[in-house]
């Protein structure tokens, strides 16, 4: 696979932003989310290898599971896929 520009970085992280927000808000009220943050790095050597991290700061009342975070990374991992794979036709 050719190495990824800069723009198609941003445009890839902003969509598995978006795909972790949602898989997050599927899931519970946007109300119980006091702050989020999804981190999505791009490590190309011979091969892409991307890095995604969710960190979720929920209302002390929130009944959301503790693996709701590693879901929506994979979610947004598996958005990334989706990219990347338009990006190789």
């Amino acid at each position: 696979m050719r190495k990824l520009t800069d723009q198609e970085m941003e445009t890839i992280s902003e969509a598995a932003a978006v795909a972790a927000e949602k898989y997050i808000f599927s899931k519970i009220s946007k109300k119980e989310v006091l702050d989020m943050e999804v981190r999505v790095e791009f490590l190309e050597e011979d091969v892409l290898d991307v890095d995604v991290e969710v960190e979720l700061f929920l209302d002390e009342l929130s009944q959301a599971e503790d693996s709701l975070a590693d879901e929506a990374a994979e979610a947004a991992l598996e958005e990334i896929d989706r990219q990347v794979e338009k990006l190789s036709e």
